[in-house]
């Protein structure tokens, strides 16, 4: 094979561990394609991936960039959507770029596992419970003054958004704060209904590659714009219903032998929800399958936007975090969707690189990280004091950590069956659990007592996939020995509005 085929071929698909090349099972597993026009792969290819069409890519101006006086690094934000942390293997470019360039967050969490409360928290750097937006119906429920973009905006940034925003935000109205965007609403993997500057209309194409090309022509502006810029780009990949792009719907993917919460043997210890779900090993691995493909076309996008940095010189001066709204449960105690209090759930792929902040090399962080932290870490790149309160703490310094996070979630709507609301304090090696008599009204306000109607503790450190409810059938001597007064005392305090 020659060297322009191997180019032209990309990467064999790999999983990468950060810091170190290591093969998967699957790596030399053939792509099998179905011919589907111009998406065919190259003949005998055995790479994972066919070559990227030349003409997908958006073009680049081989004007020289324009020199900058502002020091202050460029934010190119990347968050996708239901993706879980066991996906490297679809992502080896992204890997090789963040991971091996970068910090890679090993414990980092979703606050709250559903789409819009999460971003609102990652926008905000604030718990749902003090930023309000508590469901996916009600987007105006979030103060936009507490975002991060306008924080960004009125120190000079120029903010572009690039793809899905808040869930039900009215498809005509601008999302403020940015002086770009191109939103899609409703959002889907092809073909797509997006406010394209102020004109709502549809654009043909995937929905990773339309946006993509988007933040790049955004980025590409900025040889003549000396303006420092902020991108917020956000996939559709991996949420369901998942269609993947075209030349990736039958690419093959390493086979999955599931893990022990997969094939939990007795779920009597579980709250009452979870004991009535059924979904089997087959059911996540399907799911598994169907994520990986689409996320493949999102690792095609970072390659682009590390290319085009490059181009334009920026690279070492931009800080780029990649990282999910939330995870999903791939079977795990039953369940396939989000919203649980269980590490799948909860905890998501989360990496940094910034070369001149001192992000550049191969590192791997194992503070407890939320998505509470976003926002006070690029106000903190920017050099922007945050005038608004955060709950989250910059990551940049590393004397800033935690002995615990709090996640929560509302019963809400989107669910008719009785999952209830919960929070729950993740700690360094234990999560403590409580779900409330409590659900949201129509105009997404909580309603109902707050009563306690079901606990969990789980020993994190001996039992990683919360097999055991130590709380199931435990008398008060051993509550008191599992330090669980100590720990709802900690859990009632971080639910406190504002703190106070």
């Amino acid at each position: 094979m020659s060297g322009e085929e191997r180019r032209r071929r990309g990467p064999g698909r790999r999983a990468v561990l950060t810091g170190a090349a290591v093969a998967a099972a699957g790596a030399a597993t053939p792509l099998v394609l179905r011919a589907t026009g111009g998406d065919s792969p190259t003949p005998g290819a055995t790479s994972g991936r066919p070559a990227a069409p030349v003409a997908s890519r958006a073009a680049a101006s081989t004007a020289p960039p324009a020199s900058r006086g502002d020091a202050r690094p460029n934010i190119l934000l990347v968050l996708t959507d239901d993706q879980p942390k066991d996906t490297d293997w679809a992502l080896p470019q992204t890997l090789d770029w963040l991971g091996g360039h970068g910090t890679t967050f090993g414990r980092a969490h979703a606050n709250t596992p559903l789409c819009a409360p999460s971003r609102a928290s990652i926008m905000s750097g604030r718990y749902a419970h003090n930023h309000g937006l508590l469901d996916t119906r009600h987007p105006g429920h979030l103060d936009q003054r507490t975002t991060v973009q306008r924080q960004l905006h009125e120190a000079g940034y120029r903010t572009g958004l690039f793809g899905k925003y808040l869930n039900y935000w009215p498809t005509g109205d601008a999302p403020p704060h940015f002086d770009e965007w191109l939103l899609q609403e409703p959002v889907r993997y092809y073909n797509g209904h997006y406010n394209d500057n102020g004109t709502v209309r549809n654009i043909p194409g995937y929905n990773t590659t339309v946006i993509k090309d988007r933040a790049l022509d955004f980025i590409e502006r900025s040889r003549a714009d000396t303006r420092p810029w902020f991108a917020y780009v956000a996939t559709r990949a991996a949420h369901e219903v998942n269609i993947p792009e075209k030349r990736y719907a039958h690419t093959r993917v390493p086979a999955w032998q599931g893990r022990p919460s997969v094939f939990e043997p007795s779920k009597g210890d579980k709250p009452p929800y979870l004991r009535e779900a059924h979904h089997a090993f087959a059911e996540g691995s399907a799911l598994r399958t169907r994520q990986l493909r689409t996320l493949l076309s999102v690792d095609d996008a970072m390659r682009d936007f590390r290319d085009r940095l490059r181009a334009l010189g920026q690279l070492d001066n931009t800080l780029v975090l990649f990282t999910s709204d939330h995870g999903l449960c791939w079977g795990d105690h039953g369940w396939l969707r989000k919203s649980v209090p269980y590490r799948p759930s909860l905890e998501v792929p989360f990496h940094l690189s910034w070369p001149a902040g001192g992000h550049g090399t191969a590192r791997a962080d194992d503070r407890l990280t939320g998505h509470v932290d976003i926002a006070p870490t690029l106000l903190a790149a920017a050099g922007i004091t945050p005038d608004t309160p955060h709950d989250g703490h910059s990551l940049l310094d590393t004397g800033n950590d935690r002995s615990h996070l709090l996640a929560e979630w509302w019963w809400n709507r989107q669910d008719r069956q009785p999952i209830h609301t919960w929070a729950s304090y993740i700690g360094r090696t234990e999560q403590y659990t409580e779900y409330y008599r409590t659900r949201l009204g129509p105009d997404g306000r909580p309603r109902g007592d707050g009563k306690v109607l079901f606990r969990e503790y789980y020993d994190l450190r001996a039992d990683p996939y919360q097999l055991r409810n130590r709380l199931h059938g435990a008398d008060a001597e051993e509550e008191q020995r599992l330090g669980v007064p100590a720990l709802a005392a900690a859990l009632a305090k971080a639910r406190l509005r504002d703190g106070n």
